[in-house]
């Protein structure tokens, strides 16, 4: 197997562990920009197509938001499968030249959402899809710091941080409304709010807050960079009852009496275990996977939607 990836900064190395650890013998190949950021034993580095060689089975694009697009529509002639990671793109405006190349050439995508794999949303797929649940009400909330996120370097440096590299809370932390529309289906209508003005200081937005509207209930989707006591929670509040998920804890419990409807195991790099492997299986098997690019693309239409201030 022989892959390229675009982009090699610390999500890039998440999937190529994860790869290795499916496919030790791997060969793969990282464009680079020359940023630096030193060797990875085993992979060849270039820094340019023009050195990749021959055509890789699929390719990781991991590079920063902003350039997506434009990576999607260098590599699209190959027609091999693409593994994009989120968000998919930076911007709205280029979705439908991308989309119309990715469909004239049949390419086979996944937009990379790490958390459909988690135990807990992939534990509350399956209870709301046994059926019985009446739902009133989701309440989505996602707070962490982002000054801890990555130790060592300057925050305010970082794409997460920086508006024009396609940063901002509501696309870096696009999960929870990916997961959110995972369970629930597309909404019909959805409301938007997103800004900066936190402590932090940075030009992207540090928070943002959605509502997904359903028929017979709303989700309400909070997101934010400055929290640190991190908080990563789903509550779904039925007529029977409320059910919350805590990602962080890796627990699913029921609201009044307490009972844990579900444990497990809240390692998160397992979740980029679960997804590649996913991804391979689907691709080798000549399937699109779920979370096409077309998907993804109404994702981002909710996170870019509404008011920025």
């Amino acid at each position: 197997m022989r892959v390229l990836i675009m982009g090699f900064g610390s999500i890039a190395r998440k999937h190529l562990s994860a790869l290795r650890e499916i496919e030790p013998g791997v060969e793969v190949v990282a464009l680079r920009s020359g940023a630096g950021g030193g060797e990875v034993e085993g992979v060849r580095s270039v820094f340019s197509l023009d050195e990749v060689g021959d055509v890789p089975d699929f390719v990781v694009i991991s590079n920063p938001t902003a350039m997506h697009g434009a990576s999607i529509l260098e590599v699209a002639e190959w027609g091999c499968p693409l593994f994009v990671e989120k968000p998919v793109l930076g911007d709205l405006g280029e979705a439908a030249g991308v989309l119309e190349v990715i469909r004239e050439r049949g390419l086979l995508t996944y937009t990379a959402c790490n958390l459909r794999f988690h135990p807990v949303i992939r534990f509350l797929k399956g209870y709301l899809a046994d059926g019985g649940v009446r739902v009133n009400e989701v309440n989505v909330y996602c707070g962490s710091y982002l000054p801890d996120w990555r130790p060592g370097r300057d925050f305010r440096e970082v794409y997460s941080a920086r508006e024009e590299l396609g940063g901002g809370v509501h696309l870096d932390l696009i999960h929870e409304l990916d997961y959110c529309t995972w369970l629930f289906g597309m909404p019909e209508r959805s409301e938007g709010l997103r800004r900066r003005g936190s402590s932090l200081g940075i030009s992207a937005a540090d928070f943002a807050g959605f509502r997904l509207l359903y028929p017979g209930f709303t989700a309400s989707v909070t997101l934010n960079y400055y929290r640190r006591d991190a908080k990563r929670e789903i509550e779904i509040v039925g007529e029977d009852g409320t059910v919350t998920g805590d990602l962080l804890g890796c627990r699913v419990r029921r609201v009044g009496d307490g009972a844990v409807l579900f444990e497990g195991d809240g390692d998160v790099s397992r979740t980029y275990v679960a997804q590649m492997r996913y991804f391979l299986d689907e691709v080798g098997a000549g399937r699109q996977p779920m979370n096409s690019v077309d998907e993804a693309v109404e994702v981002l239409r909710i996170a870019l939607h509404g008011e920025a201030c």
